[in-house]
């Protein structure tokens, strides 16, 4: 659905994207995620056609989006909605105009926009709503009514540009769940820009990171957490503090295989003991996956790692 390859953005002499390549399937849920300034709402903006790009190819569905001329990119836009960080909505207008509002823009009968309308504010829980304005709206019932706004044109790709930024977690979490809800239901292919990696862990099957400009990580999510290289620790903070003496192995649990009982079982198949320095699981995408530090004695050594090996369990020694 989107294939980028080799993009090159800059301002003025800047250069803000360097070589970007990646491919987002349709029905895909995928994350751009970096700190402030690594480029990532510059990438999303080039997408919809908002930023031009300098060098390389960016399609969507075949269509390469700086040739695009006015009509046909105005049509391309209408496959693409948007959800932005502060909603966006306009306060003079009820929750059912600022639904309504892109139908009328391309002149929809009154009719349509009476049942598309009332059957997202549905979608979203704010049916009893519908007469009342911005101001009366928490900050999540806001984000619900950009979300079904967005949904009005039956786009192909909804881009979110830090939409959960401003919510508090529990809001944050009702929002992503019913992301997830429009992508399994609508199949929709979905674009989030975040810094939170909390709401990368939540809902993102696929995962790009980018630091000024340039890609550091492009994996499935739970590979990305699971085994993280140098820059992903860095971009994480994550430091792993271990024992000075003796060997320091590090056991990762992938997917499915967080409930076996390894240690134990090695424990007591090599007949040694072993220090368990720290250990976590987490949920990425539905998924668990985890890792375990162990600490054991420096002529233990071959022995764990050949048992280990012939296991086929991911490890490193630290």
């Amino acid at each position: 659905m989107i294939n980028i390859k080799n993009l090159n953005k800059y301002y003025g002499t800047t250069k803000v994207l360097n070589d970007i390549s990646l491919t987002i399937n349709k029905g895909d849920i995928f994350a751009i995620v970096g700190h402030s300034g690594a480029g990532k709402s510059t990438l999303l903006r080039c997408i919809n056609g908002l930023e031009q790009y300098q060098e390389g190819s960016l399609q969507v569905n075949n269509n390469e989006v700086k040739t695009l001329k006015k009509d046909k990119l105005n049509n391309f836009r209408k496959n693409v909605g948007m959800i932005f960080q502060h909603f966006s909505l306009l306060e003079r207008k009820t929750v059912f105009q600022n639904v309504a509002l892109p139908m009328e823009i391309w002149k929809y009968s009154k009719e349509e926009i009476n049942t598309k309308v009332l059957s997202l504010l549905k979608l979203v829980g704010l049916e009893e709503k519908r007469e009342s304005y911005p101001g009366e709206l928490s900050g999540g019932q806001k984000q619900r009514v950009a979300i079904a706004r967005a949904l009005t044109l039956d786009p192909e790709i909804l881009l979110s540009d830090e939409a959960t930024s401003a919510l508090d977690p529990n809001t944050t979490s009702s929002i992503l769940n019913l992301l997830k809800k429009i992508n399994k239901d609508m199949n929709i292919t979905i674009i989030l820009v975040t810094h939170e990696m909390e709401v990368v862990k939540q809902i993102a099957q696929r995962s790009l990171l980018l630091e000024h400009g340039n890609i550091i990580g492009l994996d499935v999510t739970e590979n990305l957490f699971l085994k993280p290289d140098d820059k992903m620790k860095e971009f994480l903070g994550e430091i792993d503090v271990v024992p000075n003496s003796g060997i320091n192995i590090k056991i990762y649990f992938p997917k499915d295989n967080t409930n076996q009982s390894l240690i134990t079982k090695m424990a007591r198949e090599l007949d040694m003991d072993f220090n368990i320095v720290w250990g976590k699981l987490e949920e990425i995408n539905t998924h668990i996956i985890g890792n375990m530090i162990i600490n054991i004695k420096d002529e233990q050594k071959e022995e764990v790692c050949s048992y280990l090996i012939n296991k086929n369990i991911i490890w490193e020694v630290l």
